[in-house]
């Protein structure tokens, strides 16, 4: 009954409300094992949220549509999403908390309003919670798979085939823990691409993963041979095996991850509208494209491929 009238509340924080003696019916508290026969006036206190001692951080921030409920935003690179070992500052939970007073409490005084994640250098369209409420709600998109989720990035080499999926179960890597791998008895994991561009010594893909596992587009894209450009972790660093002049230049001068979450297509929680969000292409992959184009004779792509 309480999970219906307070659809913001979880079940289990309205159980631990009922045991704290914040639930209340006229003779007292109320005891988890009540049922309600109807009619009964039921008061509940709900604590003020703990407020978070991360220091709101000033600084610009790339929003492409904020509403009463939740913000969709462009990642930057080198910006991790919230804190973690140790480092307090200069993350993307930060700066919201200086932008958006308003952010849900789901994920804890350390990620407000965090439903999903970019990896640090990842660039890209994110949305953000302002409200429990939504929180719940985009997750259990999130969770169901119906979260339209497309990202471009630069490989090294040319698939064999112009289209296909990656199916491969992602674990922790056995040995260095920061890293994940493609391992038997890992959390499935599935990742569809298509060849938009070959680019001499790399290739321009879109990527449409079906599930959201930690590093899951890097190390599929390793797993068949064609790690991303820039990516240190895993094998993206082969700058110095090129031999075009003009596009290892180009290369050299790109000192990111080229990888780019293009857009997130969801369920508005408040209103049902399926809505589209789409960030640029980062000025200085984009450059690189071009330059790449321009040496491979290929068209310059966009950044806004469809299938």
């Amino acid at each position: 009954m309480l999970v219906a009238l307070l659809p913001d509340q979880s079940r289990s924080a309205l159980q631990r409300l009922i045991r704290e003696g914040r639930v209340t019916l006229p003779e007292g508290p109320a005891r988890p094992s009540y049922r309600v026969r109807g009619g009964e006036q039921v008061t509940v206190e709900l604590p003020p949220p703990r407020p978070s001692d991360l220091a709101a951080e000033a600084r610009p921030l790339a929003i492409l549509y904020q509403d009463m409920d939740l913000v969709v935003l462009d990642k930057p690179a080198g910006m991790a999403v919230h804190p973690g070992a140790g480092a307090r500052s200069g993350t993307l939970v930060n700066v919201l908390l200086h932008h958006c007073r308003d952010l849900s409490g789901v994920g804890g005084t350390e990620r407000p309003g965090i439903v999903h994640r970019l990896d640090r250098e990842t660039t890209g369209v994110m949305v953000v919670a302002k409200n429990d409420m939504t929180h719940r709600a985009l997750a259990a998109q999130f969770k169901a798979r119906t979260v339209e989720k497309v990202y471009e990035a630069l490989v090294w080499g040319r698939p064999r085939l112009p289209q296909g999926v990656v199916d491969a179960p992602i674990g922790r890597h056995p040995t260095a823990r920061v890293k994940m791998a493609v391992r038997p008895g890992g959390r499935p994991a599935r990742t569809g691409y298509k060849l938009l561009a070959a680019l001499g010594p790399v290739a321009h893909l879109e990527l449409r993963p079906a599930t959201g596992r930690t590093h899951q587009i890097r190390v599929h894209l390793k797993s068949i041979g064609h790690p991303i450009v820039g990516d240190r972790l895993y094998g993206g660093a082969r700058v110095a095996e090129v031999r075009d002049p003009s596009a290892r230049a180009a290369l050299r001068a790109y000192g990111g991850l080229a990888l780019h979450a293009r857009s997130l297509g969801f369920d508005h929680p408040r209103t049902g509208e399926r809505r589209h969000f789409e960030a640029p292409f980062p000025t200085d992959l984009r450059d690189l494209l071009d330059a790449l184009g321009r040496g491979s004779g290929s068209a310059p792509a966009t950044g806004r491929a469809r299938s």
